[in-house]
């Protein structure tokens, strides 16, 4: 007879500080610059010889930002680690059937002690970066090619590029609502508390302080988290890091929020705009330069406390806001976010203060001076977002001092300016733009619209107040792609 009460397996299960511990040791290595090819080999090794080990997450990212995850025995992968491949037409907007079959080379760096109450004992995550079958870099990899920018800015200037995104979700009742929506009816709020309100054993603070506690684990140094200013909303700040692993870091924390706020019965959900009437999530992404270990977005005597560099950057963002809109308002949801009435950061402008603008200049000193764009979406690609404001930054920051001197006049010229009001205006912009085609390159920019024209036309133009069925069923992180032929 089987008992049912004794564990069939002896798996790993480690204690949040052990957890914690762990993964900071993992993430300082990489600040430090000290994850050299022994480190490497050291992780690896105690990988393998830990019994208690039987799976290795690998995960990555989808064109639209949708993360991807494969479980792989942890025995398997270690002996097929250099042929780890999968089907890339199966994935939106990766490859076409006759160049279908792509690699996976797992980035150890990334890797991290899961906990077992929430993702189950005996796992470990890493990412991974993909690759063609000859090898070479997978063009529409943009966490490669974030990588690829961050390590010749490193290189060649002594750069470090820094971001700290303040992710905002809300938490809805039932299990799976965004793929249960339907708009006669619409979200079922968890609590009608807002911001900083909740008290303690309120469902939302239990939901929050689950989460906190999971991400401290995983390595992300907590700052501060709290309701948002919607009913039921939330956000839980931690601090910057360097770009490529802020990114990691939107795809895990989200994953986490999802994860734990099912075990809870809920549903976390990051969609732009899910209600009307109240705020909507955002992503303010909070970023800087750094050389030699020195913020260069820092000046004492710069207007905002901001140096030349910083206004520079900037500038370039704010200059190249439509074409690149696209990339870090992604769906057809996030244009109901950009509403005026509710704290919308639709005007491209700068200011310390005024909310309604695109970059905002939080008050900050020596080690905290920074720009915070607060225009990105939660449902973004963050490494192709990342990867647009940064290039549009440095594309400014590159150019003569005449040329910048011509664009402070165009800027000056357009007046007040707002970004797109639609995503088909959206489209529109990223379609015509020859920057956006010399960064992102011809392919990319041509993949990334054809399924972004797909997603808006499942939803009229004139979408009105209502919250339309179309624009979250056929959302690129609610529906599998696969079931759109429901349409």
């Amino acid at each position: 007879m089987i008992n049912d009460n004794k564990p069939l397996l002896n798996l790993l299960t480690l204690t949040y500080e052990e957890l914690q511990q762990k993964n900071l040791k993992i993430k300082h290595a990489c600040e430090k610059d000290i994850f050299t090819k022994k480190f490497e080999e050291e992780l690896k090794s105690e990988i393998k010889n830990e019994a208690g080990i039987k799976s290795i997450l690998v995960a990555f990212s989808s064109l639209e930002g949708k993360l991807h995850l494969l479980d792989y025995s942890k025995d398997f992968l270690f002996s097929s680690e250099d042929n780890l491949t999968f089907d890339g037409s199966s994935i939106s907007g990766f490859a076409n059937l006759d160049k279908s079959d792509l690699r996976l080379l797992i980035d150890w760096s990334t890797l991290r002690f899961l906990p077992a109450d929430v993702f189950g004992a005996g796992k470990v995550l890493v990412f991974a970066n993909i690759h063609n079958q000859d090898g070479q870099l997978f063009e529409s990899d943009f966490r490669n090619q974030l990588i690829k920018l961050t390590t010749d800015l490193k290189k060649k200037k002594g750069l470090k590029v820094n971001m700290a995104p303040e992710i905002e979700g809300i938490l809805f009742n039932g299990i799976d609502a965004e793929q249960n929506y339907d708009s006669r009816k619409g979200f079922e709020l968890v609590t009608k508390g807002g911001y900083f309100n909740t008290l303690p054993k309120d469902e939302l603070r239990i939901f929050i302080d689950k989460v906190a506690e999971t991400k401290k684990a995983l390595g992300f140094e907590n700052e501060k988290d709290h309701p948002e200013v919607a009913p039921s909303s939330f956000e839980l700040n931690y601090k910057y890091c360097e770009i490529v692993r802020a990114c990691d870091q939107v795809l895990i924390f989200k994953l986490v929020c999802r994860l734990v706020a099912k075990s809870m019965g809920y549903t976390a959900s990051f969609l732009p705009k899910p209600m009307t009437g109240i705020n909507g999530n955002g992503m303010h992404s909070n970023i800087s330069l750094a050389q030699n270990g020195k913020n260069i977005f820092y000046d004492k005597k710069g207007e905002f406390n901001l140096s030349q560099t910083a206004h520079r950057f900037a500038k370039g963002i704010m200059y190249y806001a439509k074409d690149i809109c696209l990339t870090f308002c992604p769906s057809v949801n996030s244009y109901r976010r950009l509403d005026p009435n509710f704290e919308a950061p639709n005007e491209i402008k700068m200011s310390p203060t005024n909310r309604s603008v695109m970059i905002r200049v939080p008050f900050g000193n020596e080690r905290s001076a920074r720009i915070e764009v607060r225009s990105v979406s939660p449902d973004c690609n963050p490494y192709l977002a990342s990867f647009a404001l940064l290039s549009a930054g440095l594309k400014m920051m590159n150019s003569s001092d005449k040329d910048v001197k011509e664009i402070d006049s165009e800027l000056q010229k357009r007046g007040k300016s707002i970004l797109p009001s639609t995503i088909y205006e959206a489209i529109d912009y990223f379609q015509q733009s020859s920057f956006v085609e010399s960064v992102l390159g011809k392919e990319n920019k041509s993949k990334y619209l054809k399924i972004k024209q797909i997603a808006a036309k499942r939803s009229s133009q004139n979408l009105g107040t209502i919250i339309k069925s179309s624009e979250i069923l056929f959302h690129h992180e609610v529906t599998n792609q696969y079931l759109w032929s429901r349409f």
